[in-house]
């Protein structure tokens, strides 16, 4: 087996080989979403349910977009189309949501039952799910079995976690790349 690929905020990856997919959540949301029959899935990971300002990514960075709830499930879900997944057979996995950043609004919960409520208006069944409380997690996910392991992280971890979201929300703004996003 391949090293795992490790994936950030904002990002997404798919693929339709025998490869752990592995992130570590705060607050954040990770979907891991499968066509057991195609054998192909992926992973992503959001920091923010909604931007609602479709137009601020026009000439931006994919992942930039992606950092937002409503991107980066689209995007999946359309990469998997794209890799001959079929909607009606996608599996749902869903994790993170923790409110580590005591500090804050609980974004967990926003980021939670934006998850919940696009499934359900998509149409999408979620088969396991871990989310909530206070911990972060460490996600990793084999798309091609659709086994995932989830571990959830110490106190000391989570002050580093706390550490990490902080500093990404406060450079949200300040990173600007070329690229573009195509939803259906």
């Amino acid at each position: 087996m391949l090293r795992p690929k490790i994936i950030k905020a904002g990002e997404f990856h798919i693929t339709d080989k025998e490869q752990l997919i592995e992130t570590v959540l705060g607050s954040c949301i990770s979907a891991c979403v499968r066509d057991p029959i195609a054998k192909v899935g992926g992973m992503n990971h959001f920091l923010l349910p909604v931007n609602k300002n479709a137009n601020e990514f026009e000439d931006t960075e994919l992942s930039k977009a992606n950092r937002y709830g409503n991107f980066a499930m689209e995007n999946l879900v359309n990469g998997l189309l794209t890799m001959g997944a079929r909607r009606s057979r996608l599996e749902f996995k869903i994790f993170g949501g923790g409110r580590v950043i005591k500090s804050m609004t609980n974004v967990g919960w926003y980021n939670i039952g934006f998850t919940y409520d696009y499934c359900l208006t998509e149409g999408f069944s979620i088969v396991a799910q871990d989310v909530g409380d206070i911990y972060p997690r460490k996600i990793s996910f084999n798309p091609v079995t659709g086994k995932v392991v989830v571990k959830r992280l110490s106190s000391t971890s989570s002050a580093e976690i706390e550490r990490k979201e902080e500093s990404y929300c406060k450079n949200l703004s300040r990173k600007d790349v070329d690229g573009g996003v195509e939803l259906f």
